[in-house]
């Protein structure tokens, strides 16, 4: 009968630990995607991934404690690093998390004309820090993002209200072509309460190695349709998303080697 000596168990213990923490992880993720299954494609990601960090950091802790290792001399670094952290960049973080939200919630875009506080002026570029405005003078304006959650905005382009734009992210080796026809499909249904003179939209804004960004342009009947709408396409958006997870990019297949000189 195979004996292990005392000293493993508690390693043992602490890998049960980690196997299990992966396990509540990923139910854990699917409990939080199916509870924002309404929410912004982004905004559902971003919580999913915030939930699994949070479980994954509990399960580590524990049994990092499980080896005999102390966690609270940990624990207090991390506490004050995360609050240097926080205090450091807290101008940069409320900017970077206005635009965030700003992007999902608010309803602007890039060619709009808005007015925020004593700035008014077209909107040529959104980026994380700032909103650039063209003023009527010539002038830009840089308008911090923070100011447009905590200030509020009017835009004053003809109709805007008719526009939606939901912001979509899927991992870099995602396949766009399934899901762009698995978005347009889902909307089919929608049909009757969109603007039929202009088709629903999906661009791609951003593409990198880890990630791509996709903007779903959607134009609407009724200005009092806006929010059911919304939350409605997100819905839909979200499932498409479900539904082609598995279709990645194919792999370009090698060059043929050149055959040798006769």
């Amino acid at each position: 009968m195979l004996t292990l000596p005392a000293w493993s168990l508690p390693y043992i213990f602490a890998a049960v630990i980690v196997a299990f923490t992966a396990l509540i992880a990923w139910i854990v993720g699917l409990v939080v995607r199916g509870a924002m299954g309404q929410s912004a494609p982004q905004v559902a990601q971003g919580a999913r991934r915030l939930a699994t960090v949070a479980v994954w950091v509990v399960g580590v802790l524990l049994a990092v404690q499980e080896i005999g290792i102390s966690v609270d001399v940990l624990l207090v670094v991390l506490a004050l690093v995360g609050v240097a952290a926080i205090l450091a960049c807290r101008q940069s973080l409320e900017n970077f998390g206005a635009k965030y939200f700003s992007e999902v919630y608010t309803p602007f875009k890039v060619g709009d004309s808005i007015e925020v506080g004593p700035f008014a002026g077209k909107v040529i570029e959104i980026n994380a820090i700032s909103t650039v405005l063209l003023s009527s003078d010539d002038r830009l304006l840089a308008v911090p993002n923070s100011m447009i959650l905590r200030e509020g905005l009017v835009n004053v382009s003809p109709q805007a209200w008719k526009e939606l734009t939901i912001p979509i992210s899927v991992p870099g080796n995602r396949d766009i072509a399934p899901l762009e026809n698995e978005v347009m499909k889902s909307l089919g249904k929608l049909r009757p309460r969109l603007d039929k003179r202009f088709p629903p939209v999906l661009t791609t804004r951003a593409r990198t190695p880890q990630s791509t960004d996709l903007i779903l342009t959607v134009m609407i009947r009724r200005p009092e349709d806006r929010d059911p709408l919304l939350a409605e396409v997100n819905k839909r958006v979200h499932a498409a998303i479900e539904r082609t997870r598995m279709s990645v990019v194919p792999a370009p297949s090698p060059a043929p080697e050149a055959a040798p000189p006769s």
